[in-house]
């Protein structure tokens, strides 16, 4: 939860003391602001609420998942789950995967559910050219593309000579399974939960990421199968439900603000990371990693 705090009392001491003459001022700033405290001040237009029918709400045996839906980056997904969810395919079914360092995976491992109607299999592994105008470029080196920064909020790539952009494999990122075909429909789902695989970008199709839960997704039993597929011996986690936040009761809603991207807030975030003053830091690289980007989610009232 955000609090918000006040430097005004140490800026008017600071000026009594120079009124008074009674020399420089003293360092009342010297501990290095960090973004906990830049989050406190940040205001309230630096922060935007995730549209209400781009955000699922996966349950859980042990909670809820909240993933907001890539609309731009993958129209056709975006459009494919939803109407999985509203003809609740997915209620029932389990986590199947579960590989260290890697993925967990949802899925209907006998493939006996039919897709509902409009379901239509699609290749998205990469945004259509109108993406690009909306494309928020960092100045940090990648390895990966020659560009990196963010789409609506997403972590994404540029390569700026075809105006191409992709959304990136960070952690929290949920992606479309696919077989060897590289059309996907969003039936077949998961999440990162390790180290980014960015050499799945342009392979994959991502649809979104997970705003609030990642705890109760990364912390589930490693599968001893290949891949890290759960064996006979292994029950798969059952998956309550999967809903559309706005098919739920307004009170029984996950109340979620996130930064935006495009806010002073969030520069001064990248800049605290690129530069970071406080004493426990003895080198400085002066860059920061796409998938290293702290992302602030809040959810005010504590809830």
């Amino acid at each position: 939860m955000r609090v918000r705090q006040s430097r005004g009392t140490e800026a008017g001491l600071t000026a009594c003391v120079m009124v008074l003459g009674l020399g420089a001022a003293p360092e009342l700033d010297a501990k290095p602001v960090t973004v906990a405290d830049l989050l406190a001040g940040a205001p309230a237009a630096d922060w935007r609420v995730p549209n209400l029918d781009d955000t699922l709400y996966l349950e859980l045996p042990r909670g809820r998942v909240v993933i907001e839906l890539a609309t731009r980056a993958a129209p056709q997904h975006a459009a494919n789950i939803k109407l999985l969810v509203k003809a609740h395919y997915f209620d029932g079914l389990a986590i199947i995967r579960v590989q260290d360092n890697y993925v967990v995976q949802w899925d209907d491992e006998s493939h006996h559910r039919p897709l509902p109607a409009g379901v239509r299999p699609s290749i998205e592994f990469t945004a259509d050219a109108h993406a690009s105008a909306h494309f928020e470029p960092l100045p940090d080196h990648d390895l990966y593309a020659p560009e990196v920064g963010f789409l609506d909020g997403f972590p994404a790539a540029r390569d700026p000579r075809t105006h191409t952009v992709w959304l990136a494999h960070c952690y929290g990122m949920v992606g479309a399974g696919r077989d060897d075909p590289a059309e996907s429909t969003g039936a077949e789902l998961y999440a990162v939960i390790g180290n980014a695989p960015r050499q799945l970008d342009r392979n994959v199709a991502l649809v979104g990421r997970v705003l609030k839960g990642m705890e109760l997704l990364s912390t589930l039993p490693r599968g001893s199968g290949e891949m890290g597929f759960y064996v006979a011996s292994e029950p798969p986690v059952p998956i309550t439900s999967i809903r559309l936040a706005s098919d739920v009761p307004e009170s029984e809603r996950t109340p979620i603000e996130v930064l935006r991207t495009d806010s002073t807030t969030f520069r001064s975030v990248l800049a605290q990371r690129r530069d970071r003053k406080e004493p426990w830091f003895k080198h400085n690289p002066g860059t920061i990693d796409l998938c290293n980007v702290p992302l602030p989610v809040s959810t005010p009232g504590g809830h």
